[in-house]
């Protein structure tokens, strides 16, 4: 009962061909990944601007120079949120290009 190298070589490249074929398809077309990634860039750009908000807020009633900080702040915010979605969405495609995650 014994298998021959060649036989175990062939077994491994069908199981590495098949298991790069599910990879693949798994990323590109699963309703549940895709929805997953689309909340995950609306997190990142919304926490962003919340956070440069707050900051602003915050240091706007320490300097009392209100809303100048309020509105750099913000800008930072979505900038900083903007920046994040790219690297993500960057990251995704990588991996789509690469078969899996």
């Amino acid at each position: 009962m014994s298998m021959k190298p060649d036989d175990i070589r062939e077994l491994e490249g069908k199981i590495a061909r098949l298991r790069n074929h599910s990879d693949a398809k798994q990323v590109s077309s699963s309703p549940c990944i895709n929805a997953g990634f689309g909340m995950r860039i609306a997190v990142e750009l919304l926490s962003a601007v919340v956070v440069g908000g707050a900051m602003g807020y915050v240091f706007d009633e320490l300097m009392h120079t209100y809303p100048f900080c309020l509105i750099v702040f913000l800008l930072f915010g979505g900038a900083a949120g903007f920046l994040n979605v790219y690297r993500l969405a960057k990251a995704y495609d990588e991996a789509k290009k690469n078969g899996g995650e």
